[in-house]
């Protein structure tokens, strides 16, 4: 069995974080999305991984290389436009050569992988299955339609869902997809959906198995999900101190501090981490932050936030929430004269101001 990791796409809805970096590498508590995913699939089992890539390739191979960090084997795919999860599945044929795969969305995080799923569909040897979740918006989502425990329609993102089970970004496929594919035609949006193959299936008398998400699971694509995603990472944390931490400082509850890393003079109060190099100094650092390597937070406080690599927050007499700060970025009071804000910012920023 094969993996396969669909890492292309524009991720529109984090910009401006995605016009420099790949949505799929923006950090969750710390580590890349992708990351999570490539562990999941090697947990359950499999080591031959394919990654279909788009106009960030060269970012993803310079973070993923071969994968021998992982442990597992990773080939990449290339796919010109983003036109849809069945095209990525048509032009990753080569690669799959008929053998069974999962087929992980990279941006997605799911509790506890997907070592059942996998497990599940080697016993039962269904032609697909598909990971479902109950959710309040399932008009944002595939939707799926079960029958005396079975699926008869699936629909991508309706105007009326006929139920609240969403589609989360793992499969299950022989390679009886393939044929499937091939057979849509692209949607309105001028994509081959993955929900239209599926319903192929469906209605050409292949066996398509539901199964149910136990534990938490996100679509990372929005800041709000990426937040989210962020605090159910970092519950999951222990207590953990290889930096530096003066004795004038306070790390309370579920706090990673990452070696090199330095708190002076501060409160940190988990769930938390603070990356290598990272420098804490008198300020506070609420729960469910992510400080990355090299950021420096002086006389500032931050919480419910993730802050990217060797950024600089400094003298900032607000507390900063709910936010996502980007690499290299620095916020702080500025020394001219007279008194304003000035700003640089990119395209589809957004700043709140008090």
């Amino acid at each position: 069995m094969k993996g396969l990791i669909l890492s292309g796409g524009k991720g529109t809805r984090l910009r401006p974080i995605t016009f420099t970096s790949a949505k799929q590498l923006v950090p969750v508590a710390n580590k890349p999305v992708l990351f999570y995913g490539i562990e999941a699939i090697r947990d359950a089992g499999i080591t031959d991984i394919g990654i279909v890539v788009g106009d960030t390739e060269k970012e993803v191979r310079a973070a993923v290389g071969d994968g021998t960090k992982f442990g597992v084997k990773v080939t990449y795919i290339g796919q010109p436009e983003p036109l849809g999860l069945a095209h990525a599945v048509l032009v990753s044929e080569d690669y799959l050569g008929g053998d069974p795969f999962v087929m992980y969305l990279g941006d997605n995080l799911i509790l506890g992988g997907v070592k059942e799923l996998v497990s599940e569909f080697e016993r039962d040897r269904p032609n697909a299955q598909i990971l479902l979740a109950k959710v309040p918006n399932p008009n944002q989502f595939g939707v799926a339609e079960l029958k005396d425990g079975k699926v008869v329609k699936l629909v991508e993102k309706p105007s009326e869902p006929m139920s609240d089970l969403a589609l989360v970004g793992v499969y299950m496929f022989d390679k009886n997809i393939m044929k499937a594919a091939k057979a849509i035609k692209p949607s309105a949006r001028g994509e081959l959906e993955i929900t239209d193959a599926i319903q192929y299936l469906i209605e050409n008398g292949y066996a398509v198995h539901p199964h149910m998400v136990n534990g938490w699971w996100k679509d990372t694509g929005k800041l709000e999900d990426m937040l989210e995603a962020n605090r159910m990472v970092l519950d999951t944390f222990s207590l953990r101190l290889d930096g530096h931490v003066d004795s004038s400082s306070s790390v309370e509850f579920k706090v990673v501090v990452e070696k090199g890393a330095e708190v002076i003079n501060s409160v940190v109060r988990g769930p938390a981490i603070i990356g290598r190099g990272a420098r804490i100094v008198n300020s506070f650092v609420g729960p469910f932050t992510s400080i990355d390597k090299n950021v420096q937070v002086l006389s500032s406080e931050i919480e419910h936030s993730i802050i990217l690599e060797g950024s600089i927050i400094s003298e900032v007499d607000r507390r900063i929430e709910d936010s996502l700060i980007g690499r290299s970025v620095e916020v702080g009071k500025s020394p001219l004269k007279p008194t304003a804000y000035r700003f640089m910012l990119g395209d589809n920023s957004k700043v709140g101001l008090l």
